[in-house]
């Protein structure tokens, strides 16, 4: 397995830029986890905070120690870190910035979350015959962190993310796979401010290569 980006490491934490594919959690038929293998590259035991989905690219706090670990879990879940992703979405919104606030069920309970979003490029990828597909790339802030978050409220928008069968439209995808390759779920966590320092600390990184390329090849020539 490649090894996993580093971008800050201190006493507490480290700060990864975790690839797209590398489940967080190791389990029954996981070969490679990111519990798994950090430590391994590293050196140090490590203790999860918060945890992106397998397909999720990006940026993640990781701990070092169980003190670390209950602290950063509260921040974390605090309003003092802000996490902001870039998503593809099949489809157009009809505002171009926004609140979503539909609740999720998690455990057989419905939850308050909060997701704002603000719509930075649209386009048109061609399939079959004469059809256009719309599709917007969409910055996302998470004012709550619920599971699948982004996922949910973006297919109850009608938006979904490009590439998610689970929450997203299978057919649409299957268009998207033959006509623009589009094989991985288009997500990534691509900016973290957090306090560091005794300030905040901005961390970005670029898009993955697989959204990318897809930017480069439908967005750009839509500018």
């Amino acid at each position: 397995m490649k090894t996993i980006p580093i971008l800050y490491e201190n006493d507490e934490i480290f700060i990864i830029n975790k690839p797209s594919g590398i489940p967080v959690q190791g389990g029954v038929g996981i070969t490679h986890s990111l519990d798994r293998e950090l430590p391994e590259q590293t050196g140090s035991s490590i203790y999860l905070v918060h945890r992106l989905d397998q397909d999720t690219a990006g940026l993640m706090v990781v701990a070092k120690n169980p003190a670390a670990a209950a602290r950063w879990t509260k921040l974390i879940a605090g309003h003092d870190v802000r996490k902001e992703y870039d998503a593809v979405c099949i489809g157009k919104f009809t505002q171009k910035a926004g609140k979503i606030t539909e609740t999720i069920e998690q455990h057989g309970e419905k939850r308050d979350a909060v997701t704002l979003f603000q719509v930075k490029r649209e386009a048109f990828v061609p399939c079959d015959g004469s059809l256009m597909l719309p599709v917007s790339l969409v910055r996302l802030t998470l004012e709550t962190g619920r599971m699948h978050q982004i996922r949910i409220h973006l297919a109850k928008q009608g938006c979904p993310v490009a590439g998610d069968d689970q929450h997203g439209n299978f057919k649409q995808n299957k268009l998207l796979r033959k006509a623009a390759g589009v094989k991985r779920l288009m997500l990534a966590a691509v900016t973290l401010t957090i306090p560091l320092n005794g300030g905040l600390e901005i961390f970005s990184v670029p898009l993955p290569e697989h959204m990318q390329s897809f930017y480069d090849l439908y967005f750009m020539s839509a500018c």
